[in-house]
Order: structure tokens, then C-alpha cells, then sequence
């Protein structure tokens, strides 16, 4: 196992504990003290840096939502000066007023740090080419991959989005060997790629796929990594966290959450009661060393659960899985639940489909009607009316035993669904409209 600091990664679990107590008690009281925002929570929440005496005491604090930042736009929370930043993020904004986060130079290099560590545990650094295809400039995909690949010693191919020709032959003219970017984004690369006479697999020096920002699923990684050849690696992080920060190591079982700048707590969404091990829930993080926009018990609303258990590979600090979905992502039909995650679960089972999907939600009446459209994988020929219904029927039959609500199927050529660069967008949700 190569780490990028074994001291710390390999820390036993006491040890880390004693840091993160430490860090918390140390946070606390510089909030309350220093910072408004957080001084009158705590009043509010009636709980003084005093009543801290250990870890789990991290409960007895308020939360955090996304609308504290979107209400107190664009820096009333911040708790450095703007002379002490030295870079501002900004969200979309698509869902309501955009979310601002200023970076001391400790923050960026705290965020560098751990994608140092994140990368270095995916098996990368010096001599690795890695092509970052996330967006620079307000998302913080882009700059924060370029500055961890760097860290480690990789060299960085900047390319961004779009342009997708001219990236896959840069990928093939300077031996590129990891990419970074959407699970989507990667796919429409390898499409292209395709229809452009080159094989991914066969024809580029391409190995590593960091994919991040989408929920996709164990199955899409194996038709990942059979397709293009490549091992894929899921990445995590939010813009309000400070963008993509945790990775999967080689062994693939789930994000390694660094304990010495992330406290993560499961909890139930309802009740907001901490979860188990292994128990699926909200994940809420506390960021125990930010100065410009501290975060204390943040709730992200990713769905997933958490390891504590230490990692085949070594390191001891705990782990989220596969993100799942998210609590506003959630469509309830007919008074079911349903994440888009399950829907992709349920296709990638079946062969005769492709990697790409669309759900389209409407009310007929009183009733909510799911249609999900599905392109055919262009590997199989249906010569035959009674194959195209029988593939619609299987699917049909997997997404009502997966989801436990029915859905009508309808299937499409190959290449018809949307692509994205960016983001998916795999829901369309009329009753919105």
C-alpha cells in the first residue's frame, strides 16, 4: 500500500478519535465565540463549548442546512475577512439563490491535502498524465482535481469540458492515463470516441477514471470498466464542503473519509437520530478545519452508510459508501419512494440495454404515471417485433421488483436520449411543470 502520509492514514482509531475530539472542542469554541451565525444557534440550541466533553457530544450541536447559506448571501457567515481569502466558489444557483464559499490559503490547502491523499490511494502520482474534465472557473471540480494532481506529482492535462474530439485526441497525443470527470461525460467521451474510429480500451494509454458529482451504480462500473478498459474510482465532495475531497482507494469499498479534517455522522432524515454502522441514512459532515466558512454538522442530504471498520488496504479512517440518492432527489409515486439510482440498478442487470435512461413523471387524474425510457445496447440485433417485447417485458418485470411500483417501458434506439457534459439529468418531472 502506497499512502501519501502514513502517519496519518494509518493512524490506529483511538488516536484519530482523541484528534477529532480535540479539533471539535477547538472549533466550537472559536465559533462561539467569534462567530454570530453560530454563537446564536448555539443559544438557540441551548448548548455552551462546555458541554463538549467528547466526541459523541457532537449531537448535543444544531445543524446546518443549505438554506443558512442561501439566506445569509453572499458572506454573513464567513469568518474570515476578505483580505485573508484568496478564492470564491459559487454553486449554480438553479434550485434558488447561488451558495458562496471563500478559501483562506489553509483551506485550499487543507481541500489539496486530501485529494493528495484521495488520488495517491487510487493508485496514482508521479508519472500519471490525468486529463481533468470538470468544469473550471465557479464549480470547484475542475481547480480542486487540478491542485490535488499536481500535489502528488501527476501532470495535469486541463481540458475541461466540451470540445470532446479534440480531448480524446489529446488524450491519445499525451499518453493520458487517468481521467476525471462525470460518469455521464466519460460515457458521451467513449461514444464519441467510437464513432470517431477509436477504442478507448485498445487505442489510449487510459487506466484510471475518477468520476464524481452523480450518483452512479456498481453495475455502471462494471460496464465502465469492460467497456473502456479502465478501473473506476468514485469521488466525493460538495461545493460547500469544498468540492471533491474523498475517493475510493484500489479496493473500491467505499470513500475514505479523512478524520483529521471530516467528522461524518448517518443519520435518520425523519427523526435525525445517529444511525449504526452499515445503516443507510443522511450523511451530515462536520469540517473540523475550515477557517473562512466553517461547517458544523452540515446535512448534505446524500443518502449512504458508513464503515468503520478498517479498509483491506490499511487505512484506519472510516468510510462512506456509494451514495445512493438524495433526500430531494427522491420521487414518491403513488405514495412509493423511488431514487433514480434503484431505476439504473434494476437496467444494468440486463444486458440487451444500454447506459443510458430517462425517467418522466406525470399525473394522469388523480394518479401519478412513470414512464422510463431506455436506449437498446447497440451490441444486439432485434431482428424480431416479439424480441423488443420481450426485452420490455424483463425490464418491466425488474424495475417493479426493484422499485415495487409499476412503470411503463418505452425502449429507443441507441444515441436518442440527451448527453451531458456536466451532470445527467435523467429526471424529468412533469407534475413540476
Amino acid at each position: 500500500m502506497v499512502c501519501w502520509d502514513p502517519r496519518i492514514e494509518e493512524m490506529p482509531k483511538e488516536e484519530l478519535r482523541r484528534m477529532q475530539y480535540k479539533l471539535l472542542k477547538s472549533l466550537v469554541y472559536r465559533l462561539y465565540s467569534f462567530s454570530p451565525f453560530y454563537h446564536d444557534r448555539m443559544k438557540e440550541q441551548k448548548v455552551h463549548p462546555d458541554d463538549i466533553r467528547e466526541l459523541a457530544d457532537v449531537r448535543k450541536l444544531p445543524f446546518m442546512f443549505k438554506r443558512d447559506l442561501r439566506d445569509n448571501y453572499p458572506d454573513r457567515i464567513f469568518t474570515a475577512s476578505q483580505e485573508e481569502l484568496v478564492r470564491y466558489h459559487v454553486s449554480s444557483g438553479t434550485t434558488g439563490k447561488p451558495t458562496v464559499v471563500g478559501y483562506t490559503q489553509n483551506d485550499i490547502d487543507l481541500w489539496t491535502t486530501s485529494l493528495a491523499r484521495a488520488l495517491t490511494s487510487a493508485g496514482l502520482g508521479r508519472g500519471d498524465v490525468i486529463q481533468v474534465s470538470y468544469g473550471y472557473g465557479l464549480f470547484t471540480g475542475g481547480l480542486g482535481m487540478h491542485y490535488g494532481a499536481e500535489r502528488i506529482g501527476a501532470t495535469v492535462l486541463p481540458t475541461s469540458v466540451g470540445n470532446t474530439e479534440r480531448q480524446i485526441e489529446l488524450m491519445q497525443d499525451l499518453r493520458a492515463t487517468a481521467i476525471a470527470c462525470t460518469p455521464s461525460y466519460l460515457l458521451h467521451i467513449g461514444e464519441v470516441a467510437e464513432k470517431m474510429g477509436i477504442s478507448i480500451k485498445k487505442d489510449t494509454e487510459l487506466r484510471t477514471g475518477i468520476l464524481g458529482a452523480e450518483p452512479w451504480t456498481e453495475g455502471m462500473r462494471n460496464r465502465m470498466q469492460d467497456w473502456l478498459g479502465i478501473k473506476a474510482y468514485d469521488i466525493y465532495g460538495t461545493s460547500e464542503l469544498s468540492g471533491p475531497m474523498f475517493t475510493e482507494c484500489t479496493e473500491q469499498k467505499g470513500f475514505h473519509l479523512w478524520s483529521d479534517i471530516a467528522l461524518a455522522e448517518i443519520i435518520d432524515p425523519k427523526t435525525e437520530e445517529p444511525l449504526e454502522p452499515g445503516e443507510k441514512g443522511e450523511l451530515t459532515i462536520t469540517i473540523l478545519r475550515k477557517e473562512a466558512l466553517p461547517m458544523i454538522r452540515y446535512r448534505i442530504g446524500d443518502i449512504t452508510s458508513m464503515e468503520d471498520s478498517t479498509c483491506p488496504c490499511g487505512r484506519t479512517h472510516p468510510r462512506i459508501n456509494r451514495i445512493t440518492g438524495r433526500v430531494d432527489d427522491m420521487l414518491i409515486i403513488r405514495g412509493i419512494n423511488v431514487f433514480p439510482s434503484q431505476v439504473e440498478y434494476a437496467l444494468m442487470a440486463i444486458p440487451e440495454v444500454g447506459q443510458h435512461f430517462q425517467i418522466v413523471v406525470e399525473r394522469k387524474g388523480a394518479l401519478d404515471d412513470m414512464l422510463v425510457r431506455v436506449e437498446l445496447n447497440k451490441e444486439f440485433s432485434f431482428d424480431k417485433i416479439t424480441d423488443l417485447m420481450q426485452v420490455r417485458q424483463t425490464v418491466e418485470h425488474r424495475i417493479r421488483n426493484s422499485l415495487n411500483v409499476n412503470a411503463d417501458v418505452e425502449l429507443v434506439e441507441p444515441g436518442s436520449l440527451p448527453r451531458y457534459e456536466g451532470k445527467s439529468k435523467k429526471v424529468v418531472d412533469k407534475r413540476l411543470m
